[in-house]
């Protein structure tokens, strides 16, 4: 495989006619990866570093491609623990998947489900921080320069994206822990496609250099990942 580009694959949870219970088997397998390689930590010490540098009594937090929102729950565990106050909204494509997260979610009545597709955001939305984790390796390097300019104009104090480097070792490594950590056949097939379709440092410094309305700062992070975060070049709207 080349790995120094991005591959254009299509990964089976990229399919419209995938059934919801496929799509709920694969969380399982997701979400126990992100716990077991450290990914929602990425997020998490990311928003804490924002939050410390932008103190409010309340945040609104948009999460971008929220899938099954086990990243905003684990976010509003995060903030209930420190005695913030919050409003999470979860945004994805689906309504099977986001029937599955309001299902999960039952107990986190501050966080709220919205279907939208992230390409066709409009003025209306408005958050403080906003996330994306696991999403951007979906879309085209043109699609990316459109939603990373919108998330800069929709967050007041900052975008965190948190996603996959492309690697070798990484793509080899993925195939070793999926022998005993992932059960079904679309996150070990989707695991691997997604890594291919991740990105070096060169490609979030070539993004980041079209967004001058905003601050930039990438850095690697265990287990083959990025997170890019971004901070706009305005006065506070909040």
């Amino acid at each position: 495989m080349d790995f120094t580009k991005r591959s254009e694959a299509l990964e089976l949870m990229d399919d419209p006619m995938m059934d919801a219970e496929r799509y709920r088997e694969a969380y399982l397998d997701i979400n126990r990866c992100n716990r077991l390689l450290g990914g929602y930590g990425i997020t998490l010490n990311a928003l804490h570093d924002l939050i410390k540098t932008h103190p409010k009594e309340s945040y609104t937090i948009l999460d971008m491609g929220c899938g099954d929102g086990q990243m905003l729950r684990k976010v509003a565990k995060f903030l209930k623990k420190r005695e913030i106050k919050h409003q999470l909204i979860g945004i994805d494509l689906r309504d099977d998947v986001l029937d599955i997260a309001r299902e999960k979610s039952i107990d986190f009545p501050e966080i709220q489900f919205v279907r939208q597709n992230i390409l066709e955001l409009d003025d209306s939305y408005d958050c403080d921080i906003l996330l994306c984790t696991l999403t951007m390796h979906h879309f085209t390097d043109a699609n990316i320069h459109i939603f990373t300019k919108k998330f800069v104009s929709i967050a007041n104090i900052g975008v965190i994206i948190n996603d996959l480097q492309r690697s070798k070792m990484a793509y080899s490594l993925f195939k070793l822990f999926s022998l005993f950590f992932i059960k079904t056949d679309v996150a070990k097939y989707d695991g691997l496609v997604s890594i291919s379709k991740g990105f070096l440092m060169p490609d979030l410094q070539e993004y980041a250099s079209k967004l001058a309305e905003a601050t930039h700062h990438i850095a690697w992070k265990w287990a083959f990942r990025y997170v890019w975060i971004m901070q706009p070049n305005r006065p506070s709207r909040l």
